[in-house]
């Protein structure tokens, strides 16, 4: 079998296995309803997911290993004319081959998580449906070789991935569920009109073409307002700022395998089409990356702040990922800009940006692995105690050492430390920024990295402290805790044990490992050249860690232990959220204006317009277009019944002056002729069309005796 056939079998396969997967579950679940029983699988189902899936990674991982070991030189492409008009392309790339992997390890840990996680739910059979259709649309969009392809199978995607949301059904899910629609949908229509503008513009949506094609493009303000059109339907998936909302909505509520690969991949698929734009339309360009970089610093910002207040572990971890998005568009950013030096712009692969395209991309795998890791941990907890507030799970994990220190695992890597993966990619994109140097502005960006890095500290020491070294206050309860034996099952076990493991791993060994997969991405990423030996733990290096830290350090111990740890009358302290109702976005921004505001100005001007045109049509009728009586026109009847009603009304006339003269009679027989002429024609046509209705029916009826008797 040919390279390219496996490569749409890693894209296809997916969506055929759904429909087997879902009917075997259906069955066993209804095979087990009569008998009562239940088997060491709980579904069949169950059981050929979690097969599918490894399938999936054992492939994209057979393809994936030639392309890396050559550094992304070797592609494959594919090519599948005339679907959807104009055709899907494929191809497999360094950057894609090592997102590949990343994709269909995460799916194939979370398929064997989900075994123990939907052990008692209803509706497994539909979410396993939807977690192998996601599966193929992540995976078109991440092997698309144009952005109509990208396009297609992002749009799958979000209808498929919508169904995790709202797997529980009740009002909160259904709700974010709506939330992640609209969003979906209004990024989506909003990428489509930037895509067709940059088809007219450039004439290929071939992502290899559209460098070649802008060069020589002079119109630059309509290839900003595509790129800018496809950034916002980008960043709407990839929870950028302010498209942010459906990110803290819809991760509490879906079930933690899910939120795993929404946070872990599916934001990287917005992340990966901004690459797509910045890196073959807009690079090097000043006025884009400034943009991009203002974006990514206000939405690394602003997700810190949030997960600090949040009191919902899934709602940390959720804007937390909000967080480390910015950071990835703040890499983005600084790739996109160019530098001077002696007052000629570089060249493209400038010192900044060679550590900027590396820290973006490892970055964006160390947080997949990391939410990977971090979000299957918060599913064990909820799994046994079927909580996620951080007063009600306090204590959760004191006496479970592989819980606790899978997730330590994630959050020294989330947070940046030294000997953690984090560390490295955060290390690299703060040194692009030192780098490029310059004004008081890149200064304040350095500031808010810091800052930004300080906070994801604090947060994670916040709910780690809280889940795993504080005592719960109830008593009975901790009690509970203490004595859980069984928590995890085997297969959970490996998922969650496997993916740190993984995670712990990769980060050890940052030149021969990270590096490397780094530099296969550099062709994807229009780099050239080789990035300086990094000293990983020099002081340079270190001293912008250790900030961090000690801001972290600061805030956990001088802000959230003193303001966010309220004191109860009985002398405990519980966790509070003191971060303000009314600033949600969605409820004092969004909903009011879409669904309150702009209804009724679009109502209004609507009526406007239906009224304006009603009123013209009158006018134009009583002016120009007015009706001229005719010169003989009568007001009503016809000759004849105005000569007969004008008799009888000289008859009536008379009498009324001889005969009739003590009791005259006043009757305009005119009108009268006229309205017996009309009710006469009436009846008359009334007639006409029941006899012709009679006679159609004795046609009918003749001809299909006719037919009978020929038969």
């Amino acid at each position: 079998m040919k390279k390219e056939m496996y490569l749409a079998f890693v894209i296809f396969f997916p969506f055929l296995a759904g429909i087997p997967v879902y009917g075997a579950g259906v069955y066993c679940r209804k095979k087990k309803e009569k008998a009562g029983a239940e088997g060491r699988w709980e579904s069949l189902g169950d059981f050929l997911a979690v097969c599918v899936a490894a399938a999936e990674f054992a492939v994209m991982l057979g393809l994936a290993l030639p392309v890396l070991r050559t550094g992304g030189g070797e592609a494959l492409s594919l090519e599948i004319p005339e679907i959807c008009g104009m055709g899907l392309y494929f191809i497999l790339d360094g950057f894609r081959a090592m997102y590949g992997c990343v994709a269909a390890f995460m799916w194939m840990m979370a398929a064997a998580f989900s075994v123990e996680y939907f052990t008692h739910h209803a509706s497994r059979s539909r979410y396993y449906l939807f977690l192998l259709w996601t599966l193929g649309a992540a995976m078109g969009v991440f092997l698309s070789g144009d952005l109509y392809t990208t396009f297609i199978f992002f749009e799958i995607m979000s209808f498929t991935s919508y169904v995790w949301v709202a797997q529980e059904e009740n009002g909160p899910a259904l709700r974010a569920a709506g939330t992640y629609l609209a969003v979906a949908i209004l990024g989506g229509l909003v990428l489509l009109m930037g895509i067709f503008l940059l088809y007219h513009c450039l004439g290929t949506l071939v992502t290899g073409e559209l460098s070649g094609a802008a060069a020589g493009y002079e119109d630059k303000a309509t290839l900003y307002i595509a790129g800018a059109c496809m950034l916002f339907g980008f960043g709407a998936k990839a929870g950028a700022f302010p498209l942010h909302i459906w990110l803290p909505k819809a991760h509490p509520v879906a079930p933690a395998p899910a939120s795993a690969l929404l946070s872990g991949i599916l934001t990287k698929t917005g992340v990966y089409g901004i690459l797509i734009v910045s890196c073959n339309l807009f690079l090097p360009d000043r006025a884009w990356g400034f943009a991009i970089l203002l974006t990514g610093l206000v939405t690394m910002l602003g997700g810190a702040i949030l997960a600090v207040f949040s009191v919902d572990l899934k709602r940390t971890l959720a804007c937390s990922s909000m967080s480390q998005i910015g950071f990835i568009l703040t890499g983005i950013g600084m790739l996109c800009l160019p530098g001077e030096e002696d007052g000629m712009i570089r060249t493209v692969s400038a010192a900044h940006q060679l550590a900027a395209s590396q820290g973006s991309f490892l970055h964006m795998v160390n947080h997949s692995l990391i939410k990977l890791v971090l979000f299957l941990a918060a599913g064990v907890v909820y799994m046994n105690a079927h909580a996620l507030n951080l007063n009600d799970i306090r204590g959760f994990g004191r006496k479970k050492p592989l819980l606790a220190g899978s997730f330590l695992t994630g959050a020294l890597a989330i947070g940046g430390i030294p000997l953690f993966g984090g560390y490295i990619s955060k290390t690299l994109l703060h040194e692009s920024i030192v780098e490029y140097g310059g004004d008081g502005f890149m200064k304040a960006a350095e500031m808010i990295f810091l800052f930004s890095g300080g906070l994801t500290v604090a947060y994670m020491t916040k709910i780690f402290v809280a889940v795993f070294v504080e005592k719960n206050q109830d008593a009975a309860r901790q009690e509970a805790y203490d004595r859980m034996r069984g928590y995890m099952k085997p297969v959970t076990v490996f998922a969650l044990a496997g993916s740190a493991g993984l995670l712990f791993f990769w980060g050890l060994f940052p030149d021969s490992i990270m590096m490397s997969a780094g530099r296969s991405a550099q062709e994807f990423l229009r780099m050239e050249g080789e990035i300086h030996s990094v000293s990983w733990f020099g002081w340079e290096n270190l001293k912008g860690g250790m900030t961090s830290i000690a801001i972290g350090a600061a805030v956990y111990c001088l802000f959230i232990r003193p303001c966010l740890l309220k004191r109860k009358e009985n002398g405990e302290r519980e966790y509070i959220n003191a971060w303000p109702q009314w600033l949600d976005l969605e409820e004092l921004i969004y909903r009011p204006v879409l669904l309150g505001i702009l209804p009724v100005i679009l109502g209004v001007l609507c009526r406007i317009l239906d009224s304006f045109a009603d009123m013209t049509v009158v006018i134009l009728r009583k002016t120009l277009y007015r009706d001229s009586r005719l010169p003989h026109e009568r007001p009503e009847g016809n000759v004849f019944t105005e000569v007969l009603g004008k008799l009888l009304n000289g008859f009536q006339s008379l009498g009324n002056r001889t005969w009739r003269r003590t009791r005259p009679v006043h009757r305009d027989y005119v009108h009268l002729a006229a309205v017996k002429s009309e009710e006469f024609r009436e009846t008359n046509h009334i007639i006409q069309r029941s006899l012709s209705f009679g006679l159609l029916l004795f046609c009918i009826g003749l001809a299909l005796t006719l037919l009978y008797i020929i038969g």
